[in-house]
Protein backbone atom coordinates (compact mmCIF):
# COMPACT_ATOMS: atom_id res chain seq x y z
CA UNK A 1 0.00 0.00 0.00
CA UNK A 2 1.30 3.43 -0.90
CA UNK A 3 1.53 6.20 1.67
CA UNK A 4 -0.27 9.33 0.55
CA UNK A 5 0.92 12.72 1.70
CA UNK A 6 -2.07 14.76 2.78
CA UNK A 7 -2.97 17.93 4.57
CA UNK A 8 -6.20 16.37 5.81
CA UNK A 9 -6.62 16.59 9.57
CA UNK A 10 -8.05 13.10 10.14
CA UNK A 11 -9.15 13.62 13.77
CA UNK A 12 -11.00 16.76 12.67
CA UNK A 13 -12.53 14.86 9.74
CA UNK A 14 -13.81 12.05 12.00
CA UNK A 15 -15.21 14.58 14.48
CA UNK A 16 -16.98 16.53 11.70
CA UNK A 17 -18.68 13.56 10.03
CA UNK A 18 -22.45 13.31 10.29
CA UNK A 19 -22.25 9.52 10.55
CA UNK A 20 -21.13 7.80 13.72
CA UNK A 21 -17.61 6.38 13.66
CA UNK A 22 -16.88 3.72 16.25
CA UNK A 23 -13.72 1.64 16.49
CA UNK A 24 -13.03 -1.25 18.82
CA UNK A 25 -9.77 -3.06 19.54
CA UNK A 26 -9.19 -6.78 19.05
CA UNK A 27 -10.80 -7.51 22.45
CA UNK A 28 -13.91 -5.49 21.64
CA UNK A 29 -13.19 -2.42 23.78
CA UNK A 30 -14.25 0.88 22.22
CA UNK A 31 -11.21 2.98 21.25
CA UNK A 32 -12.83 5.62 19.03
CA UNK A 33 -16.21 7.33 19.49
CA UNK A 34 -16.99 10.47 17.49
CA UNK A 35 -19.61 13.19 18.25
CA UNK A 36 -22.10 11.57 15.84
CA UNK A 37 -21.83 8.35 17.88
CA UNK A 38 -22.67 10.42 20.96
CA UNK A 39 -25.78 11.79 19.24
CA UNK A 40 -26.84 8.37 17.94
CA UNK A 41 -26.28 6.21 21.01
CA UNK A 42 -26.50 8.75 23.86
CA UNK A 43 -23.13 7.96 25.47
CA UNK A 44 -20.46 10.63 25.70
CA UNK A 45 -17.01 9.79 24.44
CA UNK A 46 -15.71 9.46 28.02
CA UNK A 47 -18.57 7.07 28.88
CA UNK A 48 -17.96 4.89 25.80
CA UNK A 49 -14.16 4.70 25.53
CA UNK A 50 -12.81 1.50 27.04
CA UNK A 51 -16.27 -0.06 27.32
CA UNK A 52 -17.44 -3.17 25.52
CA UNK A 53 -19.51 -2.95 22.35
CA UNK A 54 -22.22 -4.55 24.52
CA UNK A 55 -23.33 -1.02 25.47
CA UNK A 56 -24.88 -0.64 21.99
CA UNK A 57 -25.65 -4.30 21.18
CA UNK A 58 -29.07 -5.63 22.24
CA UNK A 59 -28.71 -8.41 24.80
CA UNK A 60 -30.45 -10.99 22.59
CA UNK A 61 -27.81 -10.48 19.87
CA UNK A 62 -24.66 -10.27 22.00
CA UNK A 63 -23.62 -13.93 21.79
CA UNK A 64 -24.02 -13.98 18.01
CA UNK A 65 -22.14 -10.66 17.76
CA UNK A 66 -19.21 -11.89 19.85
CA UNK A 67 -18.97 -15.22 18.03
CA UNK A 68 -18.55 -13.35 14.74
CA UNK A 69 -16.34 -10.66 16.26
CA UNK A 70 -13.84 -13.12 17.72
CA UNK A 71 -13.76 -15.13 14.48
CA UNK A 72 -13.07 -11.93 12.54
CA UNK A 73 -10.31 -10.86 14.92
CA UNK A 74 -8.69 -14.32 14.73
CA UNK A 75 -8.76 -14.52 10.92
CA UNK A 76 -8.32 -10.85 10.07
CA UNK A 77 -11.19 -11.13 7.61
CA UNK A 78 -14.82 -10.17 7.79
CA UNK A 79 -17.39 -12.07 5.75
CA UNK A 80 -19.24 -8.81 5.14
CA UNK A 81 -16.51 -7.06 3.15
CA UNK A 82 -17.92 -3.72 2.06
CA UNK A 83 -21.57 -4.77 2.43
CA UNK A 84 -23.98 -2.46 4.20
CA UNK A 85 -25.11 -4.22 7.37
CA UNK A 86 -28.50 -3.45 8.90
CA UNK A 87 -28.99 -4.49 12.51
CA UNK A 88 -30.76 -3.49 15.70
CA UNK A 89 -28.88 -1.50 18.33
CA UNK A 90 -29.71 0.05 21.67
CA UNK A 91 -29.53 3.65 22.90
CA UNK A 92 -28.22 4.55 26.36
CA UNK A 93 -31.81 5.19 27.49
CA UNK A 94 -32.79 1.65 26.43
CA UNK A 95 -34.79 2.46 23.32
CA UNK A 96 -34.34 0.31 20.27
CA UNK A 97 -32.50 1.66 17.24
CA UNK A 98 -32.17 0.39 13.69
CA UNK A 99 -28.72 1.09 12.29
CA UNK A 100 -26.92 0.56 8.99
CA UNK A 101 -23.13 0.41 8.82
CA UNK A 102 -20.03 -0.68 6.98
CA UNK A 103 -16.88 -2.02 8.62
CA UNK A 104 -13.18 -1.82 7.91
CA UNK A 105 -10.36 -3.81 9.46
CA UNK A 106 -7.21 -1.98 10.61
CA UNK A 107 -3.89 -3.80 10.94
CA UNK A 108 -0.55 -3.31 12.70
CA UNK A 109 2.71 -3.08 10.74
CA UNK A 110 3.17 -6.85 11.22
CA UNK A 111 -0.32 -7.49 9.74
CA UNK A 112 -2.14 -8.35 12.97
CA UNK A 113 -5.62 -6.97 13.54
CA UNK A 114 -5.45 -3.83 15.66
CA UNK A 115 -9.08 -2.77 15.43
CA UNK A 116 -12.27 -2.72 13.47
CA UNK A 117 -14.00 0.50 12.52
CA UNK A 118 -17.69 0.96 11.78
CA UNK A 119 -19.27 3.94 10.03
CA UNK A 120 -22.85 3.95 11.29
CA UNK A 121 -26.06 5.68 10.25
CA UNK A 122 -29.36 5.81 12.14
CA UNK A 123 -32.05 4.08 10.08
CA UNK A 124 -34.69 3.94 12.84
CA UNK A 125 -37.18 6.35 11.23
CA UNK A 126 -36.74 4.93 7.74
CA UNK A 127 -37.12 1.37 9.02
CA UNK A 128 -40.33 2.24 10.92
CA UNK A 129 -41.74 4.04 7.87
CA UNK A 130 -40.95 1.06 5.63
CA UNK A 131 -42.57 -1.33 8.12
CA UNK A 132 -45.71 0.86 8.23
CA UNK A 133 -45.92 0.97 4.43
CA UNK A 134 -45.61 -2.83 4.20
CA UNK A 135 -48.31 -3.24 6.85
CA UNK A 136 -50.61 -0.83 4.97
CA UNK A 137 -50.06 -2.65 1.66
CA UNK A 138 -50.91 -5.97 3.32
CA UNK A 139 -54.10 -4.43 4.75
CA UNK A 140 -55.11 -3.10 1.32
CA UNK A 141 -54.34 -6.46 -0.30
CA UNK A 142 -56.52 -8.21 2.32
CA UNK A 143 -59.37 -5.79 1.52
CA UNK A 144 -58.94 -6.43 -2.20
CA UNK A 145 -58.17 -2.75 -2.84
CA UNK A 146 -54.84 -3.60 -4.45
CA UNK A 147 -53.87 -6.89 -6.12
CA UNK A 148 -51.98 -9.31 -3.90
CA UNK A 149 -48.27 -9.60 -4.51
CA UNK A 150 -47.53 -12.17 -7.22
CA UNK A 151 -46.54 -15.55 -5.85
CA UNK A 152 -43.34 -17.25 -7.02
CA UNK A 153 -43.79 -19.84 -9.77
CA UNK A 154 -43.11 -22.70 -7.34
CA UNK A 155 -46.10 -21.67 -5.19
CA UNK A 156 -48.58 -21.68 -8.08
Amino acid sequence: MTTVQSNVDFPQLIAALGDAVVAADAEGAIVLWNPAAERLFGYTESEALGKSLDIITPLRFQQRHWDGYHRTMATGQTKYGHDLLKVPAVHKDGRALSIAFTVAMLFTADNKVSSIVAVIRDETSRFAEERNWKKRIMELEAQGVVPATAQPDAAR
